[in-house]
Order: C-alpha cells, then sequence, then structure tokens
C-alpha cells in the first residue's frame, strides 16, 4: 500500500471554519460518529486531578469494562483511547504481511504502515486468510457491515497457528445488536473497544483492548505506567456499570438513526449503511450538498474516493433537526 499523507478524519470544525467562512455560528457538526448526548458526569473529587492514578482504580475500571463487554477481567486492558491501542499494536510484532478488510478507518493500514509492515487492503473476506495480521473493523465504519463472531473465531485459529494475529475494531459494538469476540477472545486476537463514542466524551480519550495472555500483557507493558487518568477512570467505571443508561441510548439512538434515514432518503439519498450513531448514503450530487450544508452550519463527512458519499452523525436535539431539515430542503432557518 502505498504511503499515505494526512488521514483526514470528522470533527475538524477548523476545516469547516476554512472551508465556509461565512456559515453561521454555532455549528452543528454531525461530521463524526459520537453520541450527540453525552453521558451525564458524575462529580469528582479534587484529588483525583491532584495525584497520579491509582493503580487498584485501574484494576477496578479494568473488571467494570469485562462486566460490560462480557469478557475475563484478566483479558482486559485500558488505554487512552482506541487509536492510542492502533499505534501501539504494530510496536509488538516483527515485520508482517498485514492485511485490512476495507474500506474502513484508515488509521489501521496507516499505523501498520508506519511500523514498517507490509500493508493491503481487501474487500473480500477471503482475502484475509493469507495475511500474518488481518484487521476487521465490525461494525464497520463508514458503511455499517458487520462480520460473525464465527467467522472471526475462525479466522484468528487459522491465524494463531501459524503466529499471526487478528486485530478486530468494535468500536461501534456497543450500541449493535451483533455478537462480540470479547465473550470468549481466543489465541491469536485483540479486540478494541471504543469508550468515548458509545458515551459521547471523546475528549476523556478511553478505551480497550482484549486479549488472552500473553498479548494482554504486553499491550500493558508498552502503554506503560499512568496510561489513563484518574479522572477518566472514575467517569469509566461509573459509565460502564449503568447498564440501564446503555440500554436507553440504544433504543433512542436507533429511532434517531430511523428519523434520520428518513431525512436523507427523501433528498435523493441512498442509504448504504452504518450504525446507530452514524448513517453513510450516496446522493446524486454529494460535492453539492456537502457545500448547501456547509454554508448553512452544518459539517458532514465526505469521502474523497466517494465524492457522492456522506456520512451523518446524529443531531442532538429538536433545534439541530430543524436546522439539518432545512438545510436539506434548502430553507432559510424557521
Amino acid at each position: 500500500m502505498a504511503a499515505q499523507g494526512p488521514i483526514r478524519h470528522g470533527g475538524d470544525l477548523g476545516e469547516a471554519r476554512r472551508l465556509f467562512p461565512d456559515a453561521p455560528e454555532p455549528w452543528i457538526d454531525l461530521s463524526t460518529g459520537i453520541n450527540p448526548v453525552p453521558y451525564p458526569c458524575p462529580a469528582l473529587e479534587a484529588s483525583l486531578w491532584q495525584r497520579l492514578p491509582d493503580p487498584g482504580a485501574l484494576r477496578d475500571l479494568e473488571e467494570e469494562a469485562a462486566r460490560a463487554y462480557g469478557a475475563e477481567p484478566d483479558h482486559v486492558a485500558a488505554a487512552p483511547g482506541t487509536q492510542a491501542l492502533i499505534e501501539v499494536l504494530p510496536r509488538l510484532r516483527a515485520r508482517s504481511r498485514v492485511v485490512v478488510l476495507g474500506p474502513t478507518y484508515a488509521e489501521h493500514a496507516s499505523a501498520w504502515a508506519r511500523g514498517g509492515h507490509a500493508v493491503a487492503e481487501t474487500r473480500d473476506p477471503a482475502g484475509l486468510a493469507e495475511a500474518e495480521v488481518a484487521v476487521v473493523v465490525t461494525p464497520n465504519n463508514p458503511d455499517g457491515r458487520t462480520s460473525a463472531r464465527s467467522d472471526l473465531a475462525a479466522l484468528a485459529g487459522g491465524l494463531a497457528a501459524r503466529g499471526g494475529l487478528l486485530v478486530v475494531d468494535e468500536a461501534f459494538a456497543d450500541l449493535e445488536p451483533v455478537e462480540s469476540l470479547c465473550a470468549a477472545v481466543p489465541d491469536g486476537a485483540v479486540v478494541l473497544r471504543s469508550f468515548g463514542k458509545t458515551y459521547g466524551l471523546a475528549g476523556l480519550r478511553l478505551g480497550f483492548a482484549v486479549a488472552q495472555a500473553p498479548l494482554i500483557g504486553r499491550i500493558r507493558a508498552a502503554l506503560g505506567p499512568w496510561a489513563v487518568s484518574g479522572p477518566a477512570i472514575a467517569i469509566g467505571r461509573a459509565a460502564l456499570a449503568d447498564a440501564a443508561w446503555r440500554q436507553r441510548a440504544a433504543r433512542e439512538r436507533g429511532r434517531d438513526a430511523q428519523r434520520l434515514d428518513g431525512l436523507l432518503t427523501a433528498m435523493g439519498g441512498r442509504i448504504v449503511g452504518g450504525t446507530r450513531l452514524f448513517r453513510t448514503a450516496d446522493f446524486p450530487d454529494g460535492p453539492g450538498l456537502f457545500a448547501r450544508l456547509g454554508r448553512a452550519g452544518l459539517f458532514v463527512r465526505r469521502f474523497e474516493a466517494a465524492p457522492d458519499r456522506l456520512r451523518f452523525g446524529l443531531p442532538g436535539d429538536e433545534a439541530a433537526w430543524r436546522r439539518l431539515a432545512d438545510a436539506l430542503h434548502d430553507r432559510a432557518p424557521a
């Protein structure tokens, strides 16, 4: 795979303002797949900001994550976001032949390439079988494609038999009706779980790796001491223990996703997939719609390789829904 330039991500309102300097404020950022209704953070002790993170509290956080994901506590390692884990994994292996099931989140291929590995992309899951390291994102970003747990377990078994590794990115799995590999993570596999997307707290920087020994121990060692802040540990423990909030969020964001599908299809969009936190659609004139939305102060995700494809995050309140509907219909705001 050829070397990549800078990777464009959602959430860059600086880019939005450069592209559309006359757009009305405040901007509505629909360019990410982050829950727009965040978890209500508990009050924190001031001392959490004043002392190093407590190792016992970190263990409690990992145990809470294990309960939430159906994993074994000693199989879970907390990290300052899944992106940190994506950067760490290539450093734990000798140079390998890496195959990524794509198109998908571009940082996976980029991180392995930066680590000196030979990286290729395949659109056919069968193309993963001969890799030394295979990378699968499920549910996939941006099209929501899912991979069956049984297929992933079989792939992991084949890779493990020859010393390989399967990386399964389940960053968008929390609110979806999918079978996670965390419950019985096989040898030769590591699962990545995101916290910030589900709980609407991306700035907290918290994520988890799930793997068997000795790999999970190597991941912990690579992250080093105090990788997760004290405030992140406290908020993460409270949120992961709140199964009722998570179930309610799944129901409510599911209804929002259906509502968004209705708006997009009414404008001629063809829904190609997504999750309960974002929807992706093809339009007759994607660049024109991107520009119209931008001039109205709404930022959505575009794709250089598919100009007519746009990804929409969920509006967070009724005012944002109204602005989106007005912009889609090219009306002045009500």
